[in-house]
């Protein structure tokens, strides 16, 4: 009996031990499948919104290129949004596709839109050659009125501003000197609440150096904080410019009344053309969505990416969301 027991006992013992191997085995290969198609992903992903990055660039080339006048407008085909579509169609129209290449990106999805930054007004216009512009600050004064934003936010801004773009030995040593933003969340370092950070978030923008605010594209708030006019003046270029875009600002002075003493000839803050754009482009894989957002800068007919952020949305229906 007790011989038998043994053996009973070694046998069950094996079969646990093959049992536990089998599955320690079965876990590492199932993990190596998952980490292979993670990476798979990852890779597809990287091209496909490359692609679509150049893609965008290449349409804001042409733009400069046919444009008959240097103005840019809403009515272009830069600013027509690229509705979400399944990436196996294009692919599908190319003679030169394989069957297997389709496949592969059967659950792709790809969607987007070319945003001209200088439609927001620019953190960085505060300062001028190192020094607070009054203009700019009474301007940024009136969008946080607009907003109901509080006005000693705009003050805790314009001073950390002038220190993290003070680049002298003394201030480099400071500790009260903040890094200098790159985006709007940035903002925060310099004094701004969240709560003002979600008010001014669609007025506003951090552009390198000076830039002016396009009456072309930007909104009627935009336009009224930037130039002084009112609130029905701004409403007013909008909708003029539905009908027939501005070529010259001298255009929106003559619909103006022809001498608005508020948006005088030669106004340096404003103009019709752009430089500055941001694509953002938005990858559904299976059940993962990557976004991305490029700033890109033009000038005549190079148009260089400064800067690329990218975050993935393992939900998306989050996704949609956040994107509203």
């Amino acid at each position: 009996m007790r011989e038998r027991g043994a053996a009973l006992l070694t046998a069950m013992l094996t079969v646990a031990l093959v049992a536990t191997f089998a599955a320690a085995a079965l876990w590492q290969q199932w993990r190596g499948i998952e980490v292979e198609q993670a990476e798979r992903a990852r890779i597809q992903s990287d091209w496909i919104l490359t692609g679509a990055l150049d893609w965008a660039r290449l349409v804001l080339r042409e733009d400069a290129r046919a444009g008959s006048d240097s103005s840019d407008w809403l009515g272009e085909p830069w600013a027509v949004p690229l509705q979400e579509a399944r990436l196996s169609s294009f692919l599908a129209a190319d003679p030169n596709q394989t069957a297997d290449a389709t496949e592969d990106v059967l659950d792709a999805f790809l969607s987007g839109q070319i945003v001209d930054m200088q439609s927001l007004m620019n953190v960085n216009n505060l300062l001028e050659s190192g020094r607070v512009s009054e203009d700019d600050v009474a301007a940024f004064g009136r969008l946080f009125d607009m907003v109901g934003a509080p006005a000693e936010e705009l003050g805790r801004l314009v001073e950390n501003l002038r220190l993290a773009r003070d680049t002298s030995g003394d201030n480099l040593t400071s500790a009260k000197a903040p890094l200098p933003p790159q985006t709007v969340d940035q903002l925060a370092w310099l004094g701004l609440s969240a709560s003002t950070l979600a008010q001014l978030r669609p007025y506003i923008t951090v552009l390198p150096g000076r830039t002016q605010v396009n009456l072309n594209t930007a909104s009627a708030e935009v336009i009224a904080a930037t130039t002084d006019l009112s609130m029905a003046e701004a409403q007013t270029l909008v909708q003029a410019r539905g009908q027939a875009h501005f070529r010259s600002v001298a255009d929106a002075q003559r619909l103006l009344g022809g001498g608005a003493a508020a948006m005088p000839e030669g106004q340096a803050n404003v103009t019709v053309s752009s430089r500055f754009f941001e694509v953002r482009s938005r990858l559904r894989l299976d059940k993962t969505v990557v976004e991305e957002r490029a700033l890109l800068q033009r000038d005549g007919l190079q148009v260089q990416v400064l800067r690329r952020e990218r975050g993935t949305v393992a939900d998306p229906a989050n996704a949609q969301i956040a994107n509203r």
